[in-house]
């Protein structure tokens, strides 16, 4: 399903992961694309609530947290600055969609990176 927000559509996300060497392409690329699918999933299920967001962030944490080993087996790993820019575009998701009373931790309250 493509997205259908456009701000959402044009916005470049993990941009500064993708400009630092460290952080390989094709490793970002899949962490592109769990945040792609939370959008989907947002505009698809329209959640209603703060709660009803948070369920589909922490589905989305969850695979970023699976995505961790990937980054780590490319020497690499998601460490402090990975961990706030992924949690920026998190916050970028939620205001996006009009969650702009979003607790910034809770969104990824379930992370272990």
């Amino acid at each position: 399903m493509p997205i259908t927000d456009q701000r959402v559509a044009g916005h470049a996300f993990l941009r500064q992961m993708y400009d630092d060497s460290y952080f390989p392409d094709r490793v970002v690329d899949q962490g592109k694309a769990i945040l792609l699918r939370l959008c989907e999933r947002i505009e698809a299920e329209q959640p209603s609530d703060l709660e009803a967001l948070y369920v589909l962030t922490h589905a989305a944490t969850e695979e970023f947290n699976l995505l961790d080993t990937e980054f780590v087996a490319a020497g690499s790993g998601i460490e402090t600055v990975a961990r706030e820019w992924i949690c920026d575009e998190f916050w970028f998701v939620a205001s996006a969609y009009g969650f702009t009373d979003a607790d910034g931790e809770e969104l990824t309250a379930n992370r272990d990176w």
